[in-house]
């Protein structure tokens, strides 16, 4: 499928589509890497935690 068939499609096929492509991606067994700079957003979360300065909001504030 190429993105001129996309964009051709209505909102509950890209709908469909989408949830059929999640599908085989969460039954296969192949690990994917998760690329370098989420690990170092985590890092700077978790030194922000723990130094104090993280602001938590609830789910109603947010």
């Amino acid at each position: 499928m190429i993105t001129a068939e996309i964009r051709k499609m209505t909102k509950p096929e890209c709908i469909c589509a989408m949830e059929e492509l999640w599908d085989v991606l969460c039954h296969q067994d192949e690990d994917i890497e998760s690329p370098e700079w989420h690990s170092d957003i985590l890092e700077e979360r978790r030194k922000k935690i723990k130094s104090g300065e993280a602001e938590f909001l609830s789910l109603k504030d947010l």
